[in-house]
């Protein structure tokens, strides 16, 4: 007789203080230290101290001679230290993905389709009768053999035009991003720590296009007294810095990277925790943290509106809740026509993993 056999389950204790779990430490507490290994690992010791997070025969020591073989940490020159390497940046990146958009990516969520239907590469559930030019693997034979039994009968088989079902396609899209990063003092003010969630997300993203969707482009920008471009590979090093806010010269920057994209779809995402306080005036800065100057908030708006001329939308993700903020974040919205979300820091990545999805369906013509 064949069955099944069943017995008491009894889970499997985690392992305590192994490389794996270790390694997972280190590399959220490298978020924390801009890259820098040895704080990180300094950090780890004084864990260890406080709430024992290695065993009795496996310590510091050993995992740092292990993240050395395995190739995650290197000597840092005649110094002495460490320094993390490329396998280490990727390894943040893809833990930062899995972080943030791991439980949307298994909801089914993320389909990067125009919605235009048509004579495009990905199925969809829309079904239509046959038109002259539709092409042949459009053709749901199974529905359409259904189709000709209802419509002449089992007996005397036979298909016309009419009986042929279609399936709709959608177009697939490509989409270049431009994420800008608020790097001003006030990521760091008041006791709240607000760059490393940004850089996390940035991360996050790049690693999320860069697998996913290899064909789009993601360029990112920092703005703080002015904006430049930095790679993906830059990430994990990036700090705030003692500087006001040029919104200004960040849009700036980011429409001059999209011009010269090619692609149809166009966007800017920009994550901000405050007012735009700066402007670049020659080789002088004209700064005014004190309220909304009108100055500086006249040209940001004036950059706005330029983008829109170009098709270019710009999400604000703003992780700040002072009302007279929001208030310019509307009035900056409302002229480029684009869109804006007051989060958390917790939901952020969720915010902009969602925008991306829903912007890239459509395609600017």
């Amino acid at each position: 007789m064949r069955g099944y056999g069943f017995s008491q389950y009894v889970p499997k204790q985690l392992p305590n203080g192994g490389f794996d779990e270790l390694l997972k430490l280190f590399l959220e507490l490298l978020n924390y230290s801009a890259g820098d290994a040895n704080e990180a690992l300094s950090w780890m010791n004084e864990l260890d101290k406080q709430h024992n997070i290695t065993k009795s025969d496996y310590g510091i020591g050993d995992f740092i001679d292990d993240l050395k073989s395995k190739g995650y940490i290197g000597d840092d020159g005649p110094k002495g230290g460490f320094k993390i390497t490329g396998k280490t940046e990727q390894t943040i990146r893809q833990s930062a993905l899995e972080e943030i958009f791991g439980k949307l990516k298994k909801s089914g969520k993320g389909n990067h389709n125009a919605p235009q239907s048509g004579t495009g590469e990905e199925k969809n559930a829309d079904r239509r009768e046959y038109q002259f030019g539709d092409s042949l693997d459009q053709i749901d034979m199974t529905a359409s053999i259904h189709n000709a039994q209802i419509n002449h009968g089992i007996g005397d088989f036979m298909m016309t035009e009419r009986d042929l079902e279609v399936e709709e396609r959608d177009y697939k899209t490509l989409t270049s991003t431009v994420l800008m990063i608020d790097i001003s003092h006030s990521m760091i003010l008041y006791g709240e720590d607000r760059i490393t969630p940004a850089k996390k997300v940035a991360m996050a993203l790049a690693e999320l296009i860069k697998t996913r969707y290899p064909k789009d482009t993601l360029d990112i920008v920092v703005f703080g007294n002015d904006a430049w471009p930095i790679s993906v590979k830059d990430l994990p090093y990036l700090q705030v810095g003692p500087y006001h806010t040029n919104t200004y010269a960040g849009l700036e920057l980011a429409t001059d990277i999209l011009r010269r994209r090619k692609t149809h779809n166009k966007q800017i995402f920009m994550i901000t925790d405050g007012k735009p306080t700066c402007l670049k005036e020659g080789l002088k800065y004209y700064k005014n943290s004190v309220g909304l100057d009108k100055k500086v908030i006249s040209k940001t708006l004036t950059m706005a509106a330029q983008c829109k001329k170009l098709n270019i939308p710009i999400t604000t993700f703003m992780i700040a809740k002072d009302p007279y903020l929001q208030q310019f974040v509307r009035k900056f919205t409302e002229v480029n026509g684009g869109r804006a979300f007051y989060s958390s820091l917790k939901g952020l990545g969720e915010y902009i993993f969602e925008d991306y999805i829903k912007n890239r369906r459509k395609t600017v013509r």
